[in-house]
């Protein structure tokens, strides 16, 4: 017997609530309780693993009174508006100075999150957590602003969003929490969609959290070493699942070489130590992605904020001076404090699990959020 094109969009919706009720099934309290050990794509019924899908990344937002009210909501909308599997900021959810990371700044941002269609990530950032025992900022621990964090954002081993994914969650104590006991690392997650693997990391601006306000050594090392090993976990696992390419999401900009002497800590290209005399809380993890990049040899993309400066080049060599072709950094765009409300854009990548670099990059203008150049009149 056939079936109208009205029969195949109703079984549509169908397929599509049956989908939402399983994901749910489980009581939240369970889920939490028992992480697995592998996860699962969002897409469980009708998703091959080769399929191309299109997934969105921006960051650094909203740093003030008209991106929270206009620019981040119409930004929203547009993703919305587009297919993605998933989507994923990276960090930073307010300006660095000049405002409180009280619990309003942490419930802002979760009902942002929460009303994109997709499943949403969320890798913390500096301004929401290391920055916030500046005085301007309210003056808190930072620690205890991580901790808030983790309680906010980061309870369930699923990600935020209308549509949720569940995600691995480096639940290992290894972490230090705002009492000095040892924690779970709870916001580095990992998930796999079709044959790529991906991975956010906290690692964060005002040197990992080695300078600035009140410099804490002691959380750094921790974090830090949690983060290296999460790393190779992840690279790990990917090769023995045969994925394609690794995506990591992370906040700082690390510093790559002495070309940015503007927007990022200055470092010998070769031996990746830092050379412009500021603490290094990135050359142990730099000097270690290095050695699995090379040993993975398969499309590696590494995305953070941070810098506010949109750019996708392959910045990492190795210890002889030669560039790394499978490695490419990405970085999102995030607040212009000379442009105002028209950076507020966010990336679309596609993702082809059959092609050769498995990622292609599409800047997406948010046509609502263009004043410059206002937006095309629709042509008829």
């Amino acid at each position: 017997m056939s079936t109208s094109p009205n029969d195949s969009s109703a079984w549509s919706r169908v397929r599509s609530r049956l989908r939402q009720l399983l994901l749910f099934a489980v009581p939240v309290l369970s889920m939490a309780a028992s992480l697995p050990a592998v996860a699962h794509d969002f897409d469980v019924f009708d998703f091959d693993d080769d399929e191309t899908y299109q997934i969105g990344l921006w960051g650094d937002l909203p740093y003030s009174t008209l991106q929270a009210t206009v620019g981040v909501p119409n930004l929203i909308a547009d993703m919305n508006a587009h297919r993605l599997k998933f989507t994923a900021h990276d960090g930073d959810l307010k300006q660095g100075s000049g405002s409180l990371c009280d619990a309003g700044l942490y419930a802002q941002a979760l009902a942002n999150f929460n009303s994109l269609e997709a499943p949403a990530i969320f890798t913390p950032g500096d301004n929401d957590w290391v920055d916030c025992d500046r005085a301007s900022n309210g003056g808190f621990n930072s620690r205890d602003r991580l901790d808030y964090e983790r309680k906010v954002f980061f309870s369930t081993p699923f990600t935020l969003g209308k549509h949720r994914m569940r995600q691995e969650v480096q639940t290992d104590k290894l972490c230090l929490d705002a009492s000095g006991n040892m924690t779970g690392c709870v916001e580095n997650r990992r998930w796999h969609v079709g044959r790529v693997t991906y991975a956010t990391l906290n690692i964060q601006g005002s040197c990992n959290n080695l300078c600035d306000t009140n410099p804490d050594p002691a959380e750094f090392n921790a974090r830090n070493a949690a983060v290296i090993t999460w790393m190779k976990q992840t690279f790990a696992e990917a090769k023995q699942r045969n994925a394609v390419a690794v995506m990591f999401i992370s906040q700082a900009d690390p510093g790559w070489d002495l070309s940015d002497t503007t927007r990022a800590p200055l470092r010998d290209p070769k031996t990746l130590a830092e050379t412009d005399g500021q603490p290094d809380g990135f050359a142990s993890f730099l000097t270690a992605l290095r050695d699995e990049v090379i040993a993975f040899r398969k499309p590696v993309a590494y995305v953070h904020g941070d810098s506010h400066y949109f750019r996708i080049d392959q910045p990492l060599l190795d210890s002889q001076g030669r560039r790394l072709e499978n490695f490419t950094r990405v970085e999102t765009f995030g607040d212009n404090q000379a442009n105002g409300n028209n950076d507020v854009r966010w990336l679309k990548v596609t993702v082809d699990p059959r092609s050769r670099d498995v990622f292609s990059y599409q800047p997406v203008n948010v046509f609502a959020n263009r004043t410059a150049v206002p937006a095309p009149t629709p042509s008829h």
